[in-house]
């Protein structure tokens, strides 16, 4: 099993509900691929250390979640990095295998 952190950002002018639902499903994405969720940490709203650009928009601060995984291979984690990629909600997110 490797085990591995999930870092992501969510952009802070979403509704609190919606906010909730990108973690959500995020954290079912990783499940139906394989990946068994070991620990959700919602860490609230934060000021980021540098504004960050998106599109047409900045950011000062956003909503942080740290999630931890246990998984056989990588193709959760594959799959979470590519929607994150895409997904207009996240800001940012980082991938961290942890090793035992």
């Amino acid at each position: 099993m490797r085990n591995y952190e999930i870092m992501f950002i969510v952009k802070p002018t979403l509704q609190e509900e919606e906010i909730k639902n990108v973690a959500a499903n995020f954290q079912k994405t990783l499940e139906t691929n394989d990946a068994k969720v070991t620990n959700v940490d919602a860490w609230g709203q934060r000021t980021l250390a540098y504004e960050i650009k998106k599109g047409n928009d900045t950011y000062k601060s956003g909503y942080y979640y740290v999630i931890n995984i246990e998984a056989n291979d990588d193709k959760a984690v594959k799959e979470f990095d590519r929607l994150a990629l895409i997904s207009s909600d996240i800001i940012r997110h980082l991938i961290i295998r942890k090793e035992k």
